[in-house]
């Protein structure tokens, strides 16, 4: 009989083990990308969310070897703005073991009782950009960077928990370098010449953090109607995410839209395909697993589709035709032959638009809830 033990995270060694647990997890699974060590020990310990987030953290240990892990976090404006008592578990990972997934649920159930909440939800992250939902579709195939993968067997184990199904995420691979449909090609040329619409250089935004902090505002603005539990960025969030992701995003496979008074109103945001370099890094960026992420990011034979939207007056407008034509005209300039959709809450009218184009469903992944009270 096994002698399984739960414990909060409280040391430096415990984060480690916190961090380090999925490595050996998952070590003979092809599909799984690790995450950088020193992007997680930040996500746990420093990023600006824990501002207004509180978030506990336990292990569970059979002897002195880890067997399962889960972060529990309470986001008080996710609250605030949908009229819930909601937390929510990410970091969940666990051996094959109802047993184990037991006493990390339980866990975080019972500090979400004593907090006063009433259900519990997840896999999630504090915000909404953040890696979300699991896995039920597309076991076979390598996620994202920014997206989970988990076995097959997780989804077993919260249902028979007595976890039900919130929501779905779905994810397409298409073509890159196929073009756009007829139709939106004619629809895009209509578009731009009716509201006298023109292309924007992200270079070039880059460069002025008025401009950038403009960008993020106009990514709250349009996901905020349009996502579910959307939660909009905090001004500290913008300036990490600024940092940490505008670098890294250009003219080559992005774009954006301005109006005749250079307002930004629309954007396509797209992402070389980092996955499998960070499977050959293995968690670290020394010693040699940077030179793998910086050949990934000069290479976009695959891309990954992250954000797309426009502002509010902008919807409905048949402007993302225009986005994605640009998109694939510059798909074919840099060689990308393949892309992978962003998560997409499947109720999204928004994920209608791939009807109209090749597509494969390639990911789906689920949030999970529970009432706690």
């Amino acid at each position: 009989m096994q002698n399984y033990i739960i414990s909060e995270v409280k040391s430096r060694r415990d984060l480690r083990d916190f961090i380090s647990f999925p490595d050996r997890l998952y070590r003979d699974c092809p599909q799984y990308v690790p995450a950088l060590h020193s992007d997680q020990r930040k996500s746990l310990t420093k990023v600006s969310t824990l501002k207004y987030c509180r978030r506990r953290m336990w292990l569970v240990r059979d002897g002195k070897k880890v067997v399962g892990r889960i972060c529990a976090m309470i986001n008080p404006r996710y609250n605030e703005l949908y009229s819930k008592k909601c937390i929510r578990f990410g970091w969940f990972d666990c051996i094959d073991d109802i047993e184990v997934a037991r006493m990390l649920l339980d866990t975080a159930e019972d500090w979400g009782r004593q907090e006063g909440m009433t259900q519990i939800h997840g896999p999630l992250y504090y915000n909404t950009l953040g890696k979300q939902g699991m896995l039920v579709e597309g076991f076979e195939n390598i996620p994202p960077f920014n997206c989970i993968y988990n076995y097959p067997y997780y989804n077993d184990l919260v249902t028979s928990l007595g976890f039900t199904k919130e929501c779905d995420w779905v994810q397409y691979r298409i073509p890159a370098d196929h073009g756009v449909p007829e139709k939106a090609e004619r629809v895009a040329k209509i578009v731009m010449e009716r509201y006298n619409i023109h292309f924007g250089s992200i270079d070039e935004m880059k460069k002025d953090r008025s401009k950038v902090r403009e960008f993020f505002k106009i990514y709250n603005d349009s996901f905020a109607s349009a996502v579910y539990n959307f939660i909009p960025f905090t001004e500290d969030e913008i300036k990490e995410e600024a940092k940490s992701c505008i670098p890294f995003i250009s003219d080559k496979a992005s774009t954006i839209l301005l109006d005749e008074n250079d307002n930004l109103v629309a954007f396509g945001i797209s992402f070389p395909s980092i996955s499998r370099a960070l499977q050959k890094a293995k968690g670290h960026l020394f010693p040699f697993g940077w030179i793998h992420l910086l050949k990934a990011i000069n290479d976009y034979e695959y891309t990954d589709l992250m954000l797309n939207g426009a502002t509010p007056e902008w919807q409905n407008k048949g402007i993302s035709a225009v986005y994605y034509k640009e998109m694939s005209v510059r798909a074919k300039k840099i060689g990308n032959h393949w892309a992978v959709t962003n998560p997409q809450i499947e109720t999204n009218s928004a994920v209608n638009i791939w009807g109209s184009y090749e597509h494969e469903l390639y990911m789906r992944r689920r949030c999970y809830i529970k009432d706690i009270d």
